[in-house]
């Protein structure tokens, strides 16, 4: 059914941004896919990602919709499928890793090094630049020979870690602002108030995805491997009953929290990369296969002939001129639109569905017949 559901998605897919620009959105499809592909073997979703992606990069390897000068660490998250697409030196791919690294190198960064969300949130580091920006630098800097791109990355890693941690759960807060200015931040920690469920599988899918890429003999693996068996289980103990999390994390009492989508997908990669990667966490295939079961089985039906995951966050933020108060309390997180097949949500369930099939476990996952019918409306 997941298969279905994917390559039906991807059919029907329309970019993000009302100009089809490059954007982070679209990037989640595209790993997804990059996933299914690989694990797969099947043409079918590399024949989506080329033709998705086609339009969005010209020949001289410029990206439409991007500027590099916005200094928004969320664009380069769609460009970690050009390493697999690029084939030759100089190709549009190749060009565009360029352009994407090209910001990397001038991104403006906090005193401590690590860098800004965007240029229009000054000396902030959010989880989600984590997994937008870094996974990319250490991939490029192994293809191109600069071991201190990937020095710099883990770095960054490591040292958000050390600043972002709720000591009570062992999960991370949202945001950090280095100079503590910022209305949303506490004034002695500069951390933003609330344990947001997708901001901490954004946290995940970086730190799995990063030590994957790490050379074997790397100084950073070993505390990010001690970190990333500490978050598993600090994730699991917040699980609600139907084996899913909530958008709020920590809050089960809170009026209207709800089991958010994304974050549950964004988890079930985690468990299941960890199982494949790291030793000491093989038995949390289990709970990445159970993660993928329950999200079937409680919020994926096909409507009309159109399959939809539901409970989707759609957006949310700190701050920023959007109008609205975005003051990362849990209140605030539960006042963004809830929405269905949003691709933040769609693109780690396709990443978690691969590594489910690399497991060898992805024959358990389709719903009984009679389950899927009582499902479909």
């Amino acid at each position: 059914m997941l298969e279905e559901f994917f390559d039906q998605y991807a059919e029907r897919y329309r970019f993000s941004k009302a100009n089809d620009g490059w954007c982070y959105e679209d990037g989640c499809v595209y790993r997804g896919l990059q996933e299914l592909a690989r694990t797969t073997g099947k043409r079918i979703w590399l024949d989506h990602l080329k033709r998705l992606i086609a339009s969005q990069i010209s020949e001289d390897g410029t990206l439409r919709g991007y500027s590099p000068d916005e200094y928004n660490i969320d664009y380069i998250l769609s460009g970690r499928v050009l390493f697999a697409l690029s084939t030759e030196p100089g190709d549009r791919f190749d060009l565009a890793m360029e352009l994407l690294a090209s910001q990397l190198a001038q991104h403006p960064r906090t005193d401590s090094g690590s860098y800004w969300h965007k240029q229009i949130y000054p000396n902030q580091v959010w989880l989600d630049g984590l997994y937008m920006g870094l996974p990319y630098q250490i991939e490029y800097g192994l293809l191109r020979g600069r071991p201190d791109l990937v020095d710099d990355a883990a770095a960054q890693i490591l040292r958000a870690l050390s600043l972002m941690q709720d000591e009570a759960t062992g999960l991370y807060i949202h945001g950090h602002d280095h100079s503590r200015k910022v209305d949303w931040c506490d004034p002695e920690t500069g951390l933003s108030k609330s344990l947001w469920g997708r901001a901490n599988g954004w946290l995940a899918m970086a730190l799995v995805d990063a030590y994957e890429l790490l050379p074997a003999d790397h100084e950073a693996r070993a505390e990010l491997a001690a970190r990333i068996l500490a978050l598993s289980d600090a994730i699991l103990r917040q699980r609600t009953p139907n084996g899913l999390w909530l958008q709020v994390m920590d809050r089960p009492d809170l009026a209207g929290n709800y089991e958010e989508t994304s974050c549950s997908s964004m988890f079930a990669y985690f468990f299941l990369k960890i199982a494949r990667l790291i030793e000491g966490g093989e038995h949390l295939v289990e709970e990445g296969i159970n993660t993928i079961v329950a999200l079937e089985n409680h919020h994926i039906r096909n409507i009309d002939g159109v399959w939809q995951l539901d409970n989707v966050c759609e957006v949310a933020g700190l701050g920023g001129p959007f109008g609205k108060v975005r003051d990362g309390t849990p209140d605030y997180y539960l006042s963004e639109p809830v929405v269905a097949n949003d691709p933040k949500a769609v693109g780690p369930l396709m990443m978690a569905y691969a590594e489910s099939i690399r497991a060898g476990n992805a024959e358990s996952l389709p719903a009984g017949q009679e389950e899927r019918a009582n499902r479909t409306a």
